[in-house]
C-alpha cells in the first residue's frame, strides 16, 4: 500500500528511447515542498504517549513523544465538533497537506482539526533509532495505534474544554481502515467515521488474490485496450530476455545503473516496473499532484501515450515507469535495488523507516497476499501466497503471521450492526474493490465515485474535480453534519434526564 517515493527536484521528464541522459524538459512544472514549507494553518505538537497500553506493569512500560498537528482556525471553541484524522503509514504532514476536504468542511461546521501521526512512522518513533529492532518493533500494532488515538482524543478534549464536542474521524487507505476500527472499538468516543478508499475486506484476507492487479490493469484498459496490451507484451519480451540471460540488452533497454546478472535481478525489475504502474493507477488524479512523488494530471493517460509510441516496447515501458521514478529528470540511470524494495506488500512498502514499519505490519496483522499472472492482468507472473508470506516474515522479522486476525478483531465483512460510517471508493482506485462498495444500512453508507482515484474525495477542492467527487463530498458533508447534530441532541437529552433524576431525589 505504501508507494511513497520522495524526489527533490520539480520538473516532470519523459524519457527518450536513447537513454536517460540529456532528456527534454516537460512544460509541466511542479512545486516541491521542503520540511520548512509546512502549512501554517497547522501547529505541530507532541503528546506524551504510553508505550504499551495493554501492559499495566509500570516497571516495564514508559512513554514516547507522538506527533500531532492541530488547527483551531475555524473552531467554535467548546461547541464545534472535532475532526480527527487517524494517521496512517507515513509522515503526518503528507496527509495533512493532501486532505483539504477536512479543513474545508471544518470551516463550514466550525470544527477543530487534529491530524495524529501513527506510532513508528514519521517522527513518532517509540524507541528512536532502535524502534525497528526486535523486540522493540513488537509494539507496532493496530490495537496500540487505536489506543493511542483514543487517549489523545480524551486528553485533548479535557485540556481544551471540549468534553461535549462530537468527534468525527477521517482517514484514507490504511488510515481509512483505522477510522472504521475507531468507530467499532471506541463508539463511546467517536460519533462517526469517513473511511476513504479503505480496503478493510481484502486486507482481512477476504476476496480474490488476483483482484488488485487486475484492477490496476483495468485502469489502463479504460484509457485504451491497446495500452494494456502493449504493457502485457512488453513484459513478455522482458521475460524472454531474462530466460535468454541477455542481461546486457536488459540493462540498455531499461537504463539500469548496474548490469543484471541473475534471475533474482530480473524479478526485482519486474517488481520495480509493476510498482510504478500501481502508483500511476492509484493516483490517477485530474491535476498535477505531489503526494507520492511528482505526478502529472491524468498520469495513466500520460503513461498510455508513452506505451503506444511506435518505438521499442521495452523503451516505452521504461519511460512509463520513469513518470514515477524520475519525475525530477535528474537520474541518469535506474538503481534497481535503490528505487524499489520487495517486501510483504506486493503493492509496495516504500523506502526508509516508514517502509520498514509497513513491512512489519504487512507481516503481522495486515494481509496483502496479492498476485499478478499476465493473464487476468498485464503484469508478469509474481505470486505472494500465505506460505510465501509466512516464510518471508519469519526470516525478516521473526514473526508468525495470523491469517484472519483483522476479521477476528474488527469484524471483517460482518459490519451490519455498526453505524455512522461512510465507505467512499473511486472506480479508478485498484484498492476500491477490496473495500465496502454497497451500503449496508441507512447509517453504513457506501459512496462510489466513478471518476475517483485513491481517496480523491479527501483532497481539497480543485477546478479540475469531476462532478462525481464534488457530489460525493456534498453527500459526505451532509451525513457528517447529521451525525454531529444527532450527538449534540443525545447529550442534551442525557443532561435533561440527569437533571430530572436529580430533582426527584
Amino acid at each position: 500500500m505504501r508507494n511513497f517515493v520522495h524526489f527533490v527536484a520539480v520538473t516532470l521528464t519523459v524519457f527518450c528511447p536513447d537513454g536517460l541522459e540529456g532528456l527534454p524538459r516537460s512544460p509541466v512544472q511542479f512545486r516541491s515542498r521542503g520540511a520548512e514549507e509546512n502549512d501554517p494553518e497547522f501547529t505541530e505538537k507532541y503528546f506524551s504517549q504510553t508505550l504499551d497500553h495493554f501492559n499495566f506493569n509500570s516497571a516495564f512500560n514508559g512513554t514516547f513523544s507522538q506527533r500531532y498537528l492541530v488547527s483551531d482556525k475555524s473552531w467554535d471553541k467548546g461547541f464545534g465538533p472535532i475532526f480527527f484524522y487517524t494517521g496512517n503509514e507515513g509522515d503526518i504532514w503528507d496527509f495533512a497537506l493532501n486532505s483539504g476536504f477536512i479543513t474545508e468542511l471544518a470551516a463550514t461546521l466550525r470544527a477543530l482539526v487534529i491530524f495524529a501521526e501513527h506510532r513508528y512512522y514519521g517522527k513518532s518513533l517509540p524507541f528512536g533509532k532502535d524502534s525497528f529492532n526486535i523486540p522493540e518493533v513488537g509494539l507496532l500494532t493496530v490495537e496500540q495505534a487505536l489506543a493511542d488515538y483514543a487517549i489523545i482524543i480524551a486528553e485533548l478534549k479535557r485540556q481544551l474544554g471540549a468534553t461535549d464536542c462530537p468527534v468525527i474521524v477521517f482517514g484514507g487507505s490504511y488510515g481509512g481502515m483505522l477510522s472504521v476500527y475507531m468507530r467499532l472499538r471506541y463508539p463511546n468516543m467517536v460519533s462517526g467515521a469517513l473511511a476513504a478508499s479503505a480496503p478493510i475486506l481484502s486486507t482481512a484476507g477476504l476476496g480474490d488474490s488476483r483482484q488488485f492487479f487486475r484492477d490496476v490493469t483495468t485502469d489502463f484498459e479504460k484509457v485504451s485496450p491497446d495500452c494494456s496490451a502493449a504493457v502485457r507484451v512488453a513484459f513478455q519480451q522482458l521475460k524472454q530476455l531474462g530466460e535468454d540471460k541477455d542481461y546486457g540488452r536488459i540493462q540498455t533497454a531499461f537504463s539500469l545503473c548496474a548490469r543484471p546478472s541473475s534471475e533474482r535481478d530480473v524479478y526485482q525489475l519486474y517488481g520495480l516496473l509493476r510498482n510504478a504502474f500501481t502508483v500511476l493507477a492509484m493516483l490517477d488524479y485530474p491535476y498535477n499532484t505531489s503526494f507520492i512523488g511528482q505526478l502529472p494530471a491524468n498520469p495513466v493517460k500520460v503513461a498510455c501515450e508513452l506505451m503506444q509510441r511506435p518505438s521499442d516496447l521495452l523503451s516505452n515501458l521504461r519511460d512509463a515507469a520513469g513518470i514515477v521514478y524520475n519525475s525530477s529528470g535528474l537520474l541518469s540511470c535506474f538503481d534497481l535495488y535503490g528505487l524499489y524494495v520487495q517486501c510483504a506488500d506486493p503493492s509496495g512498502c516504500g523506502l526508509g523507516l516508514n517502509g520498514l514499519a509497513w513491512d512489519y505490519q504487512a507481516c503481522t496483522e495486515v494481509e496483502l497476499c496479492y498476485e499478478s499472472n499476465n493473464v487476468t492482468d498485464m503484469f508478469p507472473p509474481m505470486t505472494f501466497t500465505e506460505t510465501e508470506r509466512e516464510v518471508y516474515c519469519s526470516k525478516r522479522w521473526n514473526v508468525t503471521s495470523r491469517p484472519g486476525w483483522l476479521r477476528t478483531q474488527y469484524w471483517g465483512d460482518a459490519l451490519s450492526s455498526a453505524s455512522n460510517i461512510i465507505f467512499s471508493n473511486g472506480d479508478l482506485d485498484p484498492w476500491a474493490n477490496g473495500g465496502v462498495r454497497s451500503s449496508l444500512s441507512p447509517s453504513l453508507v457506501a459512496i462510489n465515485i466513478p471518476e475517483g482515484a485513491h481517496h480523491l474525495d479527501l483532497r481539497g477542492s480543485n477546478p479540475a474535480d469531476p462532478a462525481s467527487v464534488i457530489g460525493a463530498r456534498k453527500w459526505e458533508a451532509k451525513l457528517i453534519s447529521q451525525w454531529v447534530e444527532a450527538e449534540r441532541n443525545r447529550l442534551q437529552k442525557k443532561y435533561k434526564d440527569c437533571h430530572k433524576t436529580t430533582k426527584r431525589h
